[in-house]
């Protein structure tokens, strides 16, 4: 006679149910990170997108106040924008051409020069032909890199049409970011419980806020950084002033903390290349004009919008950095901003306590001389 199972026997019920919820879970999540790695340059190019909406938003709002259509107030927007960007890199394109030649004539005179200060100095005997024909060599190489690449057309017309399309990805959707905004967040917010809508708007509006208050400081310093920069070098004589100019008023304001050292090293090198006697004086130039930026100029302007602690800048745009390049590390700027303004909107303080350990040390005074010189005057004559 057959044994038959006994409820002890039995499989529960729960188990099936439980693999399949497993196997289904593990798919799914498998999917998404595969999806997600497949649009990753999408989606990064919506974040730059968005970014760039925000920060163009309040300069399109203001336009429509004063009369103009949305349409057309974005448009005119977007094409200035993109006309300046152009403009920078532009310009700088024939400016590292001139200097590349310029440093391949000029090298033979510096390693003979460097040559006799090492052996005058430290005895050491430096080759200069073996030095002067490793440069031309690297020449000769870097211009078979050149006709190779371009030999290579389609390869070269493949990323040429790479980049356009990701340029014009972008400005795309910039466009519609701000012409359709309220559209936009009209159909995010109906995802959205009501008190989470107060929330997510609040946020939102706080991100333009301080994204446009960064970009717009930061756009001002940098135009009179680059006006100063451009009058310095043309009273110099220093060729290529605009694009040295441009660059200057970029690259010092847009990156933090070390952008004015890097930015600088560019119309000092130049210089360096024309004469040694203005490379000198646009050093001194820069250095006093850097003290005037900081301690009248940018206080002033940034009153009214945003300013993030050097250290948090710095942490943001290497974070930024590693994570998306240079992009990663502009962008980074005013996402630190949002993040610092929205702990400071959400966060509750507290009251603090007394402790001198939050408080600023206090110079101590000095006491006055007289009277130890007065008791030691006085000492022999009490004897």
């Amino acid at each position: 006679m057959a044994q038959q199972d006994t409820p002890h026997n039995q499989m529960p019920q729960w188990i099936p149910r439980l693999v399949v919820t497993v196997i289904v879970s593990v798919l799914v999540v498998g999917a998404s990170v595969f999806l997600l790695w497949k649009l990753a340059s999408f989606i990064s190019w919506l974040c730059i997108a968005l970014f760039l909406s925000f920060a163009l938003e309040p300069l399109v709002n203001g336009l429509v106040h004063r009369g103009w259509k949305r349409n057309a107030a974005t448009t005119t927007v977007i094409f200035g924008f993109m006309l300046a960007a152009g403009l920078v890199i532009g310009a700088m394109v024939p400016l590292v051409i001139d200097q590349v030649n310029s440093i391949v004539d000029i090298a033979p005179r510096w390693v003979d020069s460097v040559s006799v200060t090492l052996h005058n100095w430290f005895g050491i005997t430096v080759s200069t032909n073996d030095i002067v024909n490793q440069l031309q060599l690297a020449n000769v190489n870097f211009a078979n890199y050149a006709t190779n690449v371009a030999g290579n057309i389609f390869g070269l017309s493949r990323q040429i049409f790479v980049g356009v399309l990701q340029v014009l990805t972008i400005i795309l959707f910039t466009y519609y970011f701000v012409a359709d905004a309220h559209q936009f967040r009209r159909f995010v917010c109906s995802f959205l419980p009501q008190n989470r809508q107060k929330v997510v708007l609040k946020t939102w509006e706080l991100a333009i806020e301080k994204t446009g208050a960064y970009v717009y400081s930061r756009a001002l310093l940098g135009l009179l950084s680059a006006t100063a920069t451009f009058i310095a070098l043309v009273v110099l004589d220093v060729p290529f002033a605009l694009p040295l100019a441009l660059w200057m008023g970029v690259v010092s304001q847009f990156l933090p903390v070390i952008g004015t050292y890097f930015a600088a090293g560019v119309p000092l090198f130049v210089a360096l290349l024309h004469s040694p006697s203005s490379a000198l004086i646009l050093f001194i130039f820069i250095f006093v004009y850097q003290q005037i930026e900081n301690y009248l100029l940018s206080p002033k302007i940034t009153a009214h919008t945003m300013e993030l602690h050097p250290a948090v800048a710095f942490g943001a745009a290497l974070a930024g950095g590693a994570l998306a390049g240079v992009v990663g590390a502009l962008l980074a700027m005013p996402i630190a901003a949002i993040a610092q303004e929205g702990v400071r909107a959400y966060s509750n303080r507290h009251e603090l306590v007394e402790s001198n350990m939050l408080k600023h040390p206090v110079r101590r005074a000095k006491q006055p001389r007289t009277k130890k010189k007065a008791s030691k005057q006085a000492s022999p004559d009490s004897n």
